[in-house]
């Protein structure tokens, strides 16, 4: 089952740290002038590492940033499957399905984790702190099944393994890897 990519407009409800932007400047200041649009992956990742997905008034903010238009940012969050265009649960389990990871169970998982949690792909569980989500190759194929969760990746998954990560999950025992 293929989850839909769609975006969720929320008209200025996101309001960007003055933090955030300093980092969003810092970014765009590390191309020469005219070429700030090659920013664009580095802002986009961290204005939803603050917020947690990208509303369309966020992705205009950073057109403004950028000095783009609109499209040009909606183009490369919508190509992207690592971007969230609409809200997710805190913790996002992207679960590889490509080719080496179903071999060793990956759907089966998928299905577990599922179960587990009660909720299908791209939904969100009740208590908003778990989103399961499907991705197209990781890139760790002798690794899996594989998912990545907050920037760090869990190899060789068992449903015993998947127990306890959701676990220490709940508990907040896993930091967010490096951005």
């Amino acid at each position: 089952m293929k989850e839909s990519k769609k975006v969720v407009t929320t008209e200025g409800t996101t309001q960007f740290s003055a933090e955030l932007i300093a980092k969003m400047e810092e970014a765009k200041n590390c191309f020469p002038e005219g070429k700030e649009k090659s920013a664009i992956l580095k802002i986009l990742h961290l204005a939803q590492a603050e917020f947690g997905w990208l509303s369309v008034h966020s992705m205009d903010q950073i057109a403004e940033i950028l000095r783009v238009e609109p499209i040009e940012v909606y183009e490369v969050a919508t190509f992207y499957t690592m971007f969230h265009l609409e809200p997710v649960g805190k913790y996002v389990f992207e679960v590889c399905r490509t080719g080496p990871c179903m071999l060793v169970g990956s759907d089966q998982l998928i299905e577990y984790i599922g179960h587990k949690l009660n909720i299908g792909i791209g939904e969100t569980t009740k208590d908003g702190l778990f989103t399961l989500k499907t991705a197209e190759c990781l890139g760790g194929c002798g690794y899996g099944p594989l998912l990545q969760c907050r920037h760090r990746f869990h190899e060789h998954l068992t449903p015993e393994k998947i127990d306890s990560l959701i676990e220490q999950y709940q508990r907040g025992e896993i930091k967010p890897g490096a951005l």
